[in-house]
Protein backbone atom coordinates (compact mmCIF):
# COMPACT_ATOMS: atom_id res chain seq x y z
CA UNK A 1 0.00 0.00 0.00
CA UNK A 2 1.26 3.52 -0.75
CA UNK A 3 1.74 5.79 2.29
CA UNK A 4 -1.41 7.62 3.39
CA UNK A 5 -1.90 11.38 3.61
CA UNK A 6 -5.06 12.32 5.52
CA UNK A 7 -6.55 15.77 4.98
CA UNK A 8 -8.32 17.01 8.12
CA UNK A 9 -9.77 20.25 9.41
CA UNK A 10 -12.93 21.89 10.65
CA UNK A 11 -15.94 22.18 8.31
CA UNK A 12 -15.81 24.40 5.22
CA UNK A 13 -12.09 25.19 5.06
CA UNK A 14 -11.71 23.68 1.55
CA UNK A 15 -10.55 20.10 2.24
CA UNK A 16 -12.38 18.58 -0.73
CA UNK A 17 -11.12 21.31 -3.08
CA UNK A 18 -7.56 20.58 -1.94
CA UNK A 19 -8.18 16.82 -2.24
CA UNK A 20 -9.31 17.27 -5.86
CA UNK A 21 -6.39 19.60 -6.59
CA UNK A 22 -3.78 17.13 -5.27
CA UNK A 23 -5.51 14.15 -6.89
CA UNK A 24 -5.68 16.13 -10.18
CA UNK A 25 -9.27 15.12 -10.77
CA UNK A 26 -12.70 16.07 -9.44
CA UNK A 27 -13.44 13.08 -7.25
CA UNK A 28 -14.98 14.82 -4.24
CA UNK A 29 -18.06 17.04 -4.43
CA UNK A 30 -17.32 20.63 -3.42
CA UNK A 31 -19.81 23.25 -2.32
CA UNK A 32 -19.91 26.49 -0.33
CA UNK A 33 -22.19 24.82 2.20
CA UNK A 34 -20.42 23.48 5.32
CA UNK A 35 -20.39 19.74 5.99
CA UNK A 36 -20.71 18.49 2.41
CA UNK A 37 -18.15 15.69 2.84
CA UNK A 38 -19.26 12.97 5.24
CA UNK A 39 -17.62 9.66 4.37
CA UNK A 40 -13.91 9.10 3.88
CA UNK A 41 -12.87 9.43 0.24
CA UNK A 42 -9.65 7.99 -1.13
CA UNK A 43 -7.65 8.66 -4.29
CA UNK A 44 -4.16 7.84 -5.53
CA UNK A 45 -1.93 10.84 -6.22
CA UNK A 46 1.71 11.60 -6.97
CA UNK A 47 3.43 14.14 -4.70
CA UNK A 48 6.89 15.21 -5.80
CA UNK A 49 7.60 11.78 -7.28
CA UNK A 50 6.04 9.77 -4.42
CA UNK A 51 2.82 7.84 -4.96
CA UNK A 52 0.42 8.24 -2.02
CA UNK A 53 -3.15 7.53 -1.04
CA UNK A 54 -4.97 10.78 -0.27
CA UNK A 55 -7.87 10.60 2.19
CA UNK A 56 -10.49 13.35 2.29
CA UNK A 57 -12.52 13.59 5.50
CA UNK A 58 -15.57 15.38 6.81
CA UNK A 59 -15.24 18.49 8.94
CA UNK A 60 -14.29 17.63 12.54
CA UNK A 61 -16.43 19.13 15.25
CA UNK A 62 -15.48 17.55 18.56
CA UNK A 63 -18.60 18.90 20.26
CA UNK A 64 -20.84 17.12 17.75
CA UNK A 65 -23.67 15.24 19.46
CA UNK A 66 -24.45 11.59 18.82
CA UNK A 67 -25.87 10.86 15.41
CA UNK A 68 -24.75 11.78 11.91
CA UNK A 69 -22.35 14.58 12.93
CA UNK A 70 -20.63 12.31 15.43
CA UNK A 71 -20.23 9.57 12.80
CA UNK A 72 -18.50 12.07 10.51
CA UNK A 73 -15.97 12.78 13.27
CA UNK A 74 -15.45 9.04 13.85
CA UNK A 75 -14.67 8.50 10.16
CA UNK A 76 -12.14 11.36 10.26
CA UNK A 77 -10.52 9.88 13.38
CA UNK A 78 -10.17 6.54 11.56
CA UNK A 79 -8.38 8.38 8.76
CA UNK A 80 -5.97 9.87 11.32
CA UNK A 81 -5.23 6.40 12.69
CA UNK A 82 -4.42 5.12 9.21
CA UNK A 83 -2.35 8.13 8.12
CA UNK A 84 1.43 8.32 7.71
CA UNK A 85 1.27 12.12 7.35
CA UNK A 86 -1.50 14.49 8.46
CA UNK A 87 -2.35 17.52 6.34
CA UNK A 88 -4.17 19.96 8.63
CA UNK A 89 -6.07 22.54 6.58
CA UNK A 90 -7.13 25.89 8.01
CA UNK A 91 -8.83 28.95 6.52
CA UNK A 92 -6.47 31.94 6.28
CA UNK A 93 -9.24 34.43 5.54
CA UNK A 94 -11.40 33.33 8.47
CA UNK A 95 -8.39 33.27 10.79
CA UNK A 96 -7.65 30.98 13.71
CA UNK A 97 -10.61 29.62 15.67
CA UNK A 98 -11.00 27.81 18.98
CA UNK A 99 -11.80 24.63 17.07
CA UNK A 100 -8.58 25.02 15.07
CA UNK A 101 -6.64 25.35 18.35
CA UNK A 102 -8.29 22.22 19.75
CA UNK A 103 -7.48 20.27 16.59
CA UNK A 104 -3.85 21.43 16.60
CA UNK A 105 -3.49 20.29 20.20
CA UNK A 106 -4.97 16.87 19.41
CA UNK A 107 -2.83 16.45 16.30
CA UNK A 108 0.34 17.07 18.31
CA UNK A 109 -0.56 13.94 20.28
CA UNK A 110 -1.07 11.60 17.32
CA UNK A 111 2.67 11.02 17.02
CA UNK A 112 2.75 11.54 13.26
CA UNK A 113 4.13 14.29 11.01
CA UNK A 114 1.64 17.16 10.76
CA UNK A 115 1.80 19.90 8.13
CA UNK A 116 -0.48 22.92 8.41
CA UNK A 117 -1.76 24.27 5.10
CA UNK A 118 -3.23 27.78 5.39
CA UNK A 119 -5.82 27.93 2.62
CA UNK A 120 -7.22 30.89 0.64
CA UNK A 121 -3.88 32.73 0.52
CA UNK A 122 -4.21 34.03 -3.03
CA UNK A 123 -0.95 35.97 -3.41
CA UNK A 124 2.55 36.45 -2.03
CA UNK A 125 1.64 39.85 -0.64
CA UNK A 126 -1.02 38.31 1.63
CA UNK A 127 1.09 35.53 3.17
CA UNK A 128 2.19 37.46 6.27
CA UNK A 129 -1.26 38.83 7.10
CA UNK A 130 -3.15 35.56 6.58
CA UNK A 131 -0.71 33.10 8.17
CA UNK A 132 0.51 35.06 11.20
CA UNK A 133 -2.12 33.67 13.61
CA UNK A 134 -1.07 30.07 12.99
CA UNK A 135 2.67 30.24 13.69
CA UNK A 136 2.14 29.95 17.46
CA UNK A 137 1.35 26.23 17.08
CA UNK A 138 4.97 25.55 16.16
CA UNK A 139 3.98 23.22 13.31
CA UNK A 140 5.36 23.33 9.73
CA UNK A 141 3.19 25.78 7.83
CA UNK A 142 2.48 26.17 4.09
CA UNK A 143 0.44 29.05 2.56
CA UNK A 144 -1.73 27.80 -0.34
CA UNK A 145 -4.83 28.43 -2.40
CA UNK A 146 -6.56 25.15 -3.18
CA UNK A 147 -9.05 26.86 -5.50
CA UNK A 148 -6.39 28.61 -7.63
CA UNK A 149 -3.47 26.19 -7.24
CA UNK A 150 -1.08 28.60 -5.53
CA UNK A 151 1.61 26.88 -3.44
CA UNK A 152 0.76 23.35 -4.60
CA UNK A 153 4.31 22.54 -5.70
CA UNK A 154 5.81 23.57 -2.35
CA UNK A 155 3.08 21.70 -0.46
CA UNK A 156 3.64 18.49 -2.47
CA UNK A 157 7.37 18.74 -1.80
CA UNK A 158 6.81 19.23 1.95
CA UNK A 159 4.40 16.31 2.15
CA UNK A 160 6.76 14.02 0.23
CA UNK A 161 9.64 14.96 2.55
CA UNK A 162 7.50 14.07 5.60
CA UNK A 163 6.61 10.62 4.30
CA UNK A 164 8.35 7.55 5.72
CA UNK A 165 11.41 6.49 3.76
CA UNK A 166 10.83 4.16 0.87
CA UNK A 167 11.25 0.54 1.87
CA UNK A 168 11.73 -2.52 -0.26
CA UNK A 169 8.26 -3.50 -1.25
CA UNK A 170 7.13 -6.85 0.12
CA UNK A 171 6.26 -9.51 -2.39
CA UNK A 172 3.13 -8.32 -4.11
CA UNK A 173 -0.15 -9.98 -3.26
CA UNK A 174 -1.36 -11.45 -6.53
CA UNK A 175 -5.03 -10.59 -6.72
CA UNK A 176 -7.19 -10.94 -9.77
CA UNK A 177 -9.14 -7.83 -10.65
CA UNK A 178 -12.71 -8.43 -9.50
CA UNK A 179 -15.92 -6.64 -10.29
CA UNK A 180 -16.74 -2.98 -9.79
CA UNK A 181 -20.24 -2.75 -8.33
CA UNK A 182 -22.28 0.45 -8.00
CA UNK A 183 -24.96 0.41 -5.30
CA UNK A 184 -27.94 2.56 -6.33
CA UNK A 185 -31.41 3.33 -5.04
CA UNK A 186 -33.68 5.90 -3.45
CA UNK A 187 -32.60 7.77 -0.32
CA UNK A 188 -32.77 5.64 2.83
CA UNK A 189 -33.22 2.34 0.98
CA UNK A 190 -30.25 0.89 2.87
CA UNK A 191 -27.42 1.24 0.33
CA UNK A 192 -24.76 2.13 2.89
CA UNK A 193 -25.92 -0.64 5.22
CA UNK A 194 -25.53 -3.09 2.34
CA UNK A 195 -22.01 -1.88 1.51
CA UNK A 196 -20.99 -2.19 5.17
CA UNK A 197 -22.53 -5.69 5.37
CA UNK A 198 -20.61 -6.79 2.27
CA UNK A 199 -17.36 -5.36 3.66
CA UNK A 200 -17.90 -6.63 7.18
CA UNK A 201 -17.07 -3.20 8.67
CA UNK A 202 -18.62 0.23 9.17
CA UNK A 203 -16.81 1.79 6.22
CA UNK A 204 -19.54 4.23 5.19
CA UNK A 205 -21.87 6.23 7.40
CA UNK A 206 -25.35 4.83 8.01
CA UNK A 207 -28.02 7.21 9.26
CA UNK A 208 -31.79 7.51 9.31
CA UNK A 209 -31.26 10.97 7.78
CA UNK A 210 -32.21 10.64 4.12
CA UNK A 211 -29.44 11.81 1.77
CA UNK A 212 -26.59 10.99 4.18
CA UNK A 213 -24.33 9.77 1.36
CA UNK A 214 -23.33 12.54 -1.05
CA UNK A 215 -20.09 11.53 -2.73
CA UNK A 216 -19.77 8.20 -4.54
CA UNK A 217 -17.50 6.32 -2.14
CA UNK A 218 -15.20 3.61 -3.57
CA UNK A 219 -14.26 0.82 -1.17
CA UNK A 220 -12.14 -2.26 -1.85
CA UNK A 221 -12.87 -5.80 -0.73
CA UNK A 222 -10.37 -8.64 -1.09
CA UNK A 223 -12.06 -12.01 -1.24
CA UNK A 224 -11.28 -15.34 -2.88
CA UNK A 225 -8.10 -14.04 -4.51
CA UNK A 226 -9.94 -11.12 -6.12
CA UNK A 227 -10.09 -7.39 -5.47
CA UNK A 228 -13.64 -6.01 -5.70
CA UNK A 229 -14.66 -2.35 -5.60
CA UNK A 230 -18.02 -1.29 -4.16
CA UNK A 231 -19.30 2.20 -4.91
CA UNK A 232 -21.82 3.55 -2.42
CA UNK A 233 -23.80 6.34 -4.08
CA UNK A 234 -26.19 9.13 -3.18
CA UNK A 235 -29.90 8.37 -3.13
CA UNK A 236 -31.58 8.98 -6.49
CA UNK A 237 -34.81 10.97 -6.35
CA UNK A 238 -37.15 12.13 -9.08
CA UNK A 239 -35.38 14.89 -11.00
CA UNK A 240 -38.24 17.39 -10.64
CA UNK A 241 -37.98 17.10 -6.85
CA UNK A 242 -34.29 18.03 -6.86
CA UNK A 243 -34.11 21.77 -6.37
CA UNK A 244 -30.74 21.71 -4.58
CA UNK A 245 -27.63 21.93 -6.81
CA UNK A 246 -25.66 19.91 -4.24
CA UNK A 247 -28.12 17.01 -4.48
CA UNK A 248 -28.16 17.34 -8.27
CA UNK A 249 -24.38 16.94 -8.29
CA UNK A 250 -24.61 13.90 -5.98
CA UNK A 251 -27.24 12.20 -8.14
CA UNK A 252 -25.22 12.94 -11.28
CA UNK A 253 -22.19 11.21 -9.75
CA UNK A 254 -24.40 8.25 -8.74
CA UNK A 255 -25.66 7.69 -12.28
CA UNK A 256 -22.16 8.19 -13.66
CA UNK A 257 -20.91 5.51 -11.25
CA UNK A 258 -23.51 3.10 -12.65
CA UNK A 259 -22.16 3.61 -16.16
CA UNK A 260 -18.59 2.91 -15.00
CA UNK A 261 -19.51 -0.18 -13.00
CA UNK A 262 -19.47 -3.76 -14.26
CA UNK A 263 -22.69 -4.49 -12.38
CA UNK A 264 -25.16 -2.19 -10.62
CA UNK A 265 -27.07 -3.26 -7.52
CA UNK A 266 -30.41 -1.48 -7.18
CA UNK A 267 -31.55 -1.44 -3.55
CA UNK A 268 -35.31 -1.23 -3.01
CA UNK A 269 -36.85 -0.60 0.41
CA UNK A 270 -39.31 -3.46 0.95
CA UNK A 271 -41.30 -1.42 3.47
CA UNK A 272 -42.19 1.14 0.82
CA UNK A 273 -42.63 -1.23 -2.09
CA UNK A 274 -41.60 -0.36 -5.63
CA UNK A 275 -41.83 3.42 -5.86
CA UNK A 276 -42.05 5.65 -8.90
CA UNK A 277 -38.37 6.52 -8.68
CA UNK A 278 -37.43 2.82 -8.37
CA UNK A 279 -39.29 2.26 -11.64
CA UNK A 280 -37.53 5.18 -13.29
CA UNK A 281 -34.13 3.93 -12.18
CA UNK A 282 -34.85 0.40 -13.39
CA UNK A 283 -36.08 1.79 -16.71
CA UNK A 284 -32.94 3.95 -17.04
CA UNK A 285 -30.59 1.02 -16.41
CA UNK A 286 -32.56 -1.23 -18.76
CA UNK A 287 -32.48 1.39 -21.51
CA UNK A 288 -28.73 1.88 -21.03
CA UNK A 289 -28.28 -1.92 -21.09
CA UNK A 290 -26.42 -1.75 -17.79
CA UNK A 291 -26.01 -5.16 -16.13
CA UNK A 292 -27.90 -4.92 -12.84
CA UNK A 293 -29.57 -6.94 -10.14
CA UNK A 294 -32.16 -5.90 -7.60
CA UNK A 295 -31.73 -6.29 -3.85
CA UNK A 296 -35.05 -5.90 -2.03
CA UNK A 297 -33.89 -4.74 1.41
CA UNK A 298 -35.43 -4.69 4.91
CA UNK A 299 -37.49 -7.88 4.42
CA UNK A 300 -37.04 -8.48 8.15
CA UNK A 301 -39.60 -5.69 8.60
CA UNK A 302 -42.18 -7.33 6.29
CA UNK A 303 -44.79 -9.72 7.65
CA UNK A 304 -44.68 -13.16 6.03
CA UNK A 305 -48.21 -12.75 4.72
CA UNK A 306 -47.17 -9.59 2.83
CA UNK A 307 -44.16 -11.16 1.09
CA UNK A 308 -46.31 -12.81 -1.60
CA UNK A 309 -47.78 -9.44 -2.61
CA UNK A 310 -44.29 -7.85 -2.57
CA UNK A 311 -42.84 -10.54 -4.84
CA UNK A 312 -45.80 -10.18 -7.19
CA UNK A 313 -45.32 -6.41 -7.30
CA UNK A 314 -41.61 -6.78 -8.12
CA UNK A 315 -42.35 -9.32 -10.88
CA UNK A 316 -44.98 -7.01 -12.37
CA UNK A 317 -42.59 -4.04 -12.45
CA UNK A 318 -39.89 -6.16 -14.11
CA UNK A 319 -42.06 -7.66 -16.82
CA UNK A 320 -40.30 -5.58 -19.51
CA UNK A 321 -36.88 -6.71 -18.24
CA UNK A 322 -37.77 -10.01 -16.60
CA UNK A 323 -34.19 -11.24 -17.01
CA UNK A 324 -33.03 -9.08 -14.08
CA UNK A 325 -32.21 -11.23 -11.02
CA UNK A 326 -33.90 -10.32 -7.72
CA UNK A 327 -32.59 -11.07 -4.23
CA UNK A 328 -34.44 -10.49 -0.95
CA UNK A 329 -32.17 -9.32 1.86
CA UNK A 330 -31.97 -7.65 5.26
CA UNK A 331 -28.67 -5.75 5.07
CA UNK A 332 -28.71 -4.53 8.69
CA UNK A 333 -28.85 -8.15 9.86
CA UNK A 334 -26.66 -9.61 7.11
CA UNK A 335 -29.47 -11.82 5.82
CA UNK A 336 -29.11 -12.81 2.15
CA UNK A 337 -26.14 -10.50 1.61
CA UNK A 338 -23.75 -13.39 0.86
CA UNK A 339 -25.69 -14.15 -2.34
CA UNK A 340 -24.97 -10.79 -3.97
CA UNK A 341 -21.35 -11.31 -5.06
CA UNK A 342 -21.93 -14.78 -6.61
CA UNK A 343 -25.00 -13.46 -8.41
CA UNK A 344 -23.08 -10.45 -9.73
CA UNK A 345 -20.24 -12.73 -10.88
CA UNK A 346 -22.68 -14.99 -12.75
CA UNK A 347 -24.37 -11.98 -14.33
CA UNK A 348 -21.05 -10.49 -15.48
CA UNK A 349 -19.93 -13.87 -16.88
CA UNK A 350 -23.04 -13.95 -19.05
CA UNK A 351 -22.20 -10.46 -20.30
CA UNK A 352 -18.95 -11.83 -21.78
CA UNK A 353 -20.65 -14.42 -23.98
CA UNK A 354 -19.35 -14.60 -27.55
CA UNK A 355 -21.23 -16.52 -30.25
CA UNK A 356 -19.66 -17.38 -33.59
CA UNK A 357 -21.17 -15.91 -36.75
CA UNK A 358 -21.98 -19.34 -38.18
CA UNK A 359 -23.93 -20.37 -35.09
CA UNK A 360 -25.69 -17.01 -35.06
CA UNK A 361 -26.89 -17.26 -38.64
CA UNK A 362 -28.11 -20.83 -38.19
CA UNK A 363 -30.01 -19.52 -35.16
CA UNK A 364 -31.38 -16.62 -37.19
CA UNK A 365 -32.80 -18.98 -39.82
CA UNK A 366 -34.43 -21.06 -37.09
CA UNK A 367 -35.92 -17.98 -35.44
CA UNK A 368 -37.23 -16.54 -38.72
CA UNK A 369 -38.72 -19.86 -39.83
CA UNK A 370 -40.58 -20.12 -36.54
CA UNK A 371 -42.02 -16.60 -36.68
CA UNK A 372 -41.72 -14.46 -39.81
CA UNK A 373 -41.52 -10.66 -39.49
CA UNK A 374 -44.97 -9.06 -39.73
CA UNK A 375 -46.18 -7.35 -42.88
CA UNK A 376 -45.76 -3.58 -42.75
CA UNK A 377 -47.55 -1.68 -45.51
CA UNK A 378 -47.90 -4.95 -47.39
CA UNK A 379 -44.22 -5.95 -47.25
CA UNK A 380 -41.91 -7.80 -44.88
CA UNK A 381 -38.39 -6.86 -43.94
CA UNK A 382 -35.82 -9.28 -45.36
CA UNK A 383 -33.19 -10.48 -42.88
CA UNK A 384 -29.86 -11.13 -44.59
CA UNK A 385 -27.39 -12.04 -41.86
CA UNK A 386 -26.56 -11.64 -38.19
CA UNK A 387 -23.34 -10.90 -36.33
CA UNK A 388 -22.28 -10.14 -32.75
CA UNK A 389 -20.79 -6.67 -32.60
CA UNK A 390 -19.60 -6.60 -28.98
CA UNK A 391 -19.90 -7.96 -25.47
CA UNK A 392 -20.85 -6.44 -22.11
CA UNK A 393 -23.62 -6.25 -23.03
CA UNK A 394 -23.89 -8.88 -25.80
CA UNK A 395 -24.86 -6.84 -28.86
CA UNK A 396 -26.31 -8.59 -31.93
CA UNK A 397 -26.68 -6.80 -35.26
CA UNK A 398 -29.24 -7.96 -37.85
CA UNK A 399 -28.70 -6.71 -41.38
CA UNK A 400 -32.10 -6.20 -43.00
CA UNK A 401 -33.60 -4.75 -46.16
CA UNK A 402 -35.62 -2.04 -44.39
CA UNK A 403 -35.21 -1.24 -40.70
CA UNK A 404 -38.51 0.69 -40.60
CA UNK A 405 -40.38 -2.55 -41.28
CA UNK A 406 -38.98 -4.13 -38.07
CA UNK A 407 -41.39 -3.31 -35.27
CA UNK A 408 -40.20 -2.99 -31.64
CA UNK A 409 -42.33 -6.01 -30.74
CA UNK A 410 -40.52 -8.14 -33.34
CA UNK A 411 -37.11 -6.90 -32.13
CA UNK A 412 -38.17 -8.02 -28.63
CA UNK A 413 -39.11 -11.43 -30.07
CA UNK A 414 -35.63 -11.68 -31.63
CA UNK A 415 -34.02 -10.78 -28.30
CA UNK A 416 -36.02 -13.39 -26.39
CA UNK A 417 -35.26 -16.04 -29.03
CA UNK A 418 -31.52 -15.33 -28.83
CA UNK A 419 -31.68 -15.51 -25.04
CA UNK A 420 -33.34 -18.92 -25.17
CA UNK A 421 -31.01 -20.34 -27.84
CA UNK A 422 -27.77 -19.24 -26.17
CA UNK A 423 -28.73 -19.46 -22.50
CA UNK A 424 -28.55 -15.74 -21.70
CA UNK A 425 -30.84 -15.59 -18.68
CA UNK A 426 -29.64 -12.56 -16.70
CA UNK A 427 -27.46 -10.31 -18.85
CA UNK A 428 -28.89 -7.40 -20.84
CA UNK A 429 -29.01 -8.07 -24.58
CA UNK A 430 -28.92 -5.39 -27.26
CA UNK A 431 -30.53 -6.09 -30.64
CA UNK A 432 -29.72 -3.67 -33.47
CA UNK A 433 -31.17 -3.71 -36.99
CA UNK A 434 -29.13 -2.11 -39.77
CA UNK A 435 -30.14 -1.47 -43.36
CA UNK A 436 -28.44 -3.52 -46.07
CA UNK A 437 -29.31 -4.00 -49.74
CA UNK A 438 -27.94 -7.48 -50.17
CA UNK A 439 -26.80 -10.55 -48.24
CA UNK A 440 -23.14 -10.80 -47.22
CA UNK A 441 -21.12 -12.86 -49.68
Amino acid sequence: MPPIVAIVGRPNVGKSTLFNRLAKRRKAITHDRPGVTRDRLEATAELDGRVVTLVDTGGMDFDAPEGLDRQIVVQAEIALTMADVVLFLVDGKAGRTALDDEMAERLRRVGKPVIVAVNKVDGEERIASLTGDFHSWGLPLMPISAAHGHGMGDLAEALAAALPEKQDAPEAEHLESGLRLAVLGRPNAGKSSLVNALLGEDRVIVSEVAGTTRDSVDTELKRGGKRYVFVDTAGVRKRTRITDDLERDSVGKALSSAKRANVAVVVIDATGGVGVQDKRLISYLDKERTPFLIAVNKIDLIAQKDMIALRKDIAEELRMCSHVPVLYIAAAKGKGVAKILPMAEALWKECQIRVGTGALNRAMREVLDKHQPPLVNGRRAKFYYLTQASEAPPTFVFFVSDTERVRDSYAKYLENALRKLFGITMAPVKVVCRGSHKPRE
